[in-house]
């Protein structure tokens, strides 16, 4: 017995043939090509989104910082003052302003720190209320 092939059935008898056609295969680069883009740009976004937020939290603690220290030495009676705080490899820049409260005879201390993400500027700004205190001295006690 002699196993002829014809020209039309060039599969196997015992498997059916399994292709793709041309048509899919251009349809599945096509959607490729749509969607890693599109899944890169929303890496990038999210790569900036986190690097945002960290240095966020830096300038935050800086100027946390920054306000304490002023409270406790009261050097903001003095103007103005700016400076920069580095923190490993980043700079943050920082400025403390004074203002007076309009309700009261406080005042608003304000530390601004601003920092650069990815080629942006950013600001963080924390404010507080104060109001410089005369302290007094106790009475001396005397010994009767």
């Amino acid at each position: 017995m002699k196993l002829t092939t014809s020209p039309n059935n060039k599969c196997a008898a015992k498997f059916g043939c399994r292709a793709f056609t041309l048509a899919e295969v251009l349809a599945a680069l096509l959607f490729l090509a749509i969607v890693i883009p599109t899944a890169v740009e929303a890496l990038h976004v999210a790569s900036l989104a986190g690097e945002v937020a960290a240095r966020k939290g830096a300038a935050a603690r800086i100027a946390d910082r920054i306000l304490n220290e002023s409270l406790v030495t009261t050097n903001w009676t003095s103007g103005d003052q700016s400076g920069t705080v580095t923190e490993g490899i980043l700079d943050f820049d920082w400025k403390l302003t004074s203002a007076a409260w309009p309700e009261d005879s406080m005042q608003l201390l304000t530390a601004e720190v601003t920092f650069s993400a990815q080629g942006k500027d950013y600001s963080v700004k924390l404010s507080t209320l104060t109001s410089l205190q005369t302290q007094t001295q106790p009475a001396a006690m005397t010994q009767q």
